[in-house]
């Protein structure tokens, strides 16, 4: 990963939150505060074994002297969340990114509808703080396998205890079943923003669910790649600031063409989902593979996320 804003950080403190689930307390070393972030966002964290992973801020955006996040030990590890379990300790320093978001909260709208699968309450739990703290209206749905899975479970509860704004959702209990997805998104008002964040499968359903609603009212964000990157290669990438034309190859990513021939551009999960590795496009047609553009974004062809996105066209130019 490259980033001119990394930013050095000590683990004040961890914190177990659910089953396998723990959070990490991240105050500033050289500074009394931390750059602002709003409700959604995620920082990344250049990890000492070489990996970079990105976690959504869970602590109210109106803090500015801790960043605090939640990450759940993936059995399917490439060696990010298990490393931060099993190394990451109090009092080790960590580079971390400033925070970026590409799942934004609508503060002005008339109701929040937000809905959370596991992990992904990470993003949502910092958004129903924001909510509460501005007085708006919110309900959250919270699905998980069994309570002991769920984290921010008590605090999130005695937030929604007096008007049952969170409803909980558990289809590992003795009949337990998955949340009608469908269901809940058709009671939502024409007008109402709906959030959803969670495993892949539930992320698909959510999606099937809301088509037909306004784009601008639905918010989803992934933190795994649904499909894999573009690597048929073929054409030829000019950097236009330079004039460089570096071609890609089969069998390569942009990202990898772009490194390959020394080319200093920003990257993180190399996933299409972060959002760190985009570029502005001037010519050609993108081939979009990430999971952070919305589909308006995409079609207007004005950006392209390099770690994942190949081209449709003989030659891209990038802003670059």
């Amino acid at each position: 990963m490259t980033s001119v804003d990394n930013l050095e950080v000590r683990i004040k403190s961890v914190t177990h939150e659910a089953h396998q689930i723990h959070s990490f307390e991240l105050r500033p070393t050289g500074q009394p505060l931390l750059p602002p972030f709003t409700a959604g966002a995620h920082i990344d964290l250049l990890l000492p074994n070489g990996l970079t992973r990105s976690y959504s801020l869970v602590n109210p955006q109106s803090e500015r002297h801790r960043y605090v996040v939640a990450v759940s030990l993936d059995a399917a590890s490439r060696g990010g969340s298990r490393f931060v379990h099993e190394s990451l300790r109090v009092g080790d320093t960590l580079r971390i990114s400033a925070p970026r978001n590409n799942f934004p909260l609508a503060e002005g709208a008339p109701h929040s509808l937000l809905i959370a699968g596991g992990i992904g309450i990470t993003p949502l739990w910092c958004m129903v703080q924001r909510l509460h703290e501005l007085g708006r209206s919110w309900e959250l749905y919270y699905c998980a396998r069994t309570p002991d899975h769920a984290a921010f479970l008590e605090p999130l509860e005695a937030l929604g205890a007096a008007d049952q704004r969170v409803r909980l959702n558990f289809d590992g209990v003795p009949g337990g079943k998955m949340l009608d997805l469908r269901a809940v998104v058709q009671a939502a008002a024409p007008d109402a923003h709906i959030y959803c964040c969670g495993p892949n499968s539930m992320l698909a359903a959510f999606e099937e669910a809301t088509q037909g609603r306004a784009s601008a009212t639905v918010h989803v964000e992934y933190f795994t790649a649904r499909s894999g990157p573009a690597e048929s290669g073929g054409f030829t990438v000019v950097l236009a600031r330079s004039g460089r034309s570096i071609p890609v190859p089969p069998g390569k990513t942009i990202l990898d063409a772009l490194l390959d021939a020394d080319v200093d551009v920003p990257y993180s999960c190399t996933e299409g989902v972060c959002g760190t590795c985009e570029l502005g496009v001037i010519e050609g047609v993108p081939d979009h593979r990430d999971l952070v553009l919305s589909k308006e974004e995409r079609e207007a062809n004005r950006s392209i996320m390099v770690c994942c996105s190949g081209c449709k066209s003989d030659k891209l130019v990038l802003d670059w």
